[in-house]
């Protein structure tokens, strides 16, 4: 992005009144941010959502300096900025309506043609819940995913720790500016996670973590990723809300299922009880659903799925396996109404029987036998 057009889309977005759903449709009307400073008032006022203050507010002196400052804060600090036209922006989270205008960035970050994944949970993680973490990281090895997450304590750091652990991408969303870092007791990972992925923020360095900001840049962990692990929440928390932003962008939420008297598994089972979540036991769960395939064999590679020459199947398991021989190719709805069984458990069965060798995904949640 040119310095000229970096400087007046900051000062366009210091502006009060103006956010970045606002933003992006003055800059689609005008055809850029500066031209948005040098259009006429009566221009300007023909734009739905334009009011007298946010008119008024755009000849504010004060959001110059205020943009300057960034700027030269940007400059030295030698950080990245992504704008929402540019090619390298996420591109999930582009299509989400209110993604960011501009996101700020460090460290080594690739994105391109990368299959990305979110992971959140509790402050509070359990034995149980770092375990599973690990395991689900170390079974997705194979694909190279990127972990997305927040930075903070529990779920979090440990999901960063794992994908440094295995030499995977993985990236920090902060709910503040680049110039600090919260936790202070995480700084110590920042320089591992920069060669190999980093930070981004859509916060200015005069942004400080408070509790507003980490609810706003959920929609960011969301929004860029495939699909959001949920992996232990009590039940009311944080990765709740990611989770119901990533429901909200039709994305697939995944939750790690607990006994029920475990106080942060209670917003996972929730979330699976009223189907707002995908049961996550394994990452073949997470295969299953997004249709993705391990192609390559690796050290750490999972067990891999082969067709078995003798099965035993479940009465339901036979009764999908006939349907089936009938028919090429059904969808799981179809094939939950022809069986006379519930979605949610036909997609269970449809797992078991992949695991078996039997059927095979295929893209928008089709299945065929093998």
């Amino acid at each position: 992005m040119l310095q000229n057009d970096l400087y007046y889309t900051l000062a366009l977005l210091q502006v009060e009144g103006i956010g970045d759903i606002l933003a992006k449709k003055l800059i689609q009307n005008c055809g850029s941010a500066e031209a948005v400073f040098k259009s006429k008032t009566t221009t300007l006022a023909k734009i739905e959502g334009i009011g007298k203050n946010v008119l008024k507010n755009l000849q504010d002196p004060i959001i110059f300096q205020k943009t300057e400052k960034e700027l030269l804060f940007i400059e030295n600090q030698n950080i990245s900025t992504w704008y929402y036209l540019d090619d390298h922006y996420p591109e999930r989270l582009n299509q989400c309506f209110d993604a960011p205008v501009l996101l700020f960035t460090s460290g080594n970050i690739k994105l391109k043609n990368q299959k990305i994944i979110s992971i959140v949970g509790t402050r509070q993680v359990t034995t149980y819940g770092s375990e599973m973490t690990k395991k689900i990281i170390e079974e997705l090895m194979p694909l190279q995913p990127i972990i997305v997450s927040g930075f903070a304590y529990g779920v979090d750091i440990v999901a960063h720790q794992a994908a440094m652990e295995l030499g995977l991408q993985t990236i920090g969303v902060l709910a503040h500016g680049l110039n600090q870092i919260y936790p202070k007791n995480h700084k110590k990972y920042m320089v591992k996670m920069e060669e190999n992925g980093g930070f981004i923020t859509e916060f200015w360095s005069n942004s400080k973590p408070d509790r507003e900001n980490f609810v706003k840049r959920n929609r960011i962990v969301a929004g860029m990723s495939e699909a959001t692990l949920v992996i232990e929440s009590a039940e009311k928390g944080g990765s709740l809300i990611t989770a119901q932003i990533a429901n909200d962008y039709n994305r697939d939420v995944f939750a790690v299922p607990g006994r029920t008297t475990d106080k942060y598994s209670q917003g996972c089972n929730n979330l699976i009880k009223t189907q707002r979540a995908h049961t996550l036991t394994c990452a073949a769960d997470i295969l299953y659903m997004l249709n993705w395939e391990i192609k390559a064999k690796h050290k750490t590679n999972p067990k891999a799925i082969q067709k078995q020459l003798f099965v035993t199947l479940s009465d339901e398991e036979q009764k999908i396996y006939n349907y089936l021989q009938t028919h090429i190719s059904e969808s799981i709805d179809t094939i939950a109404l022809e069986c006379a069984l519930p979605v949610f458990k036909t997609s269970s069965i449809l797992l078991n029987m992949e695991l078996k060798g039997l059927i095979r995904p295929l893209p928008g949640k089709i299945f065929e036998l093998i």
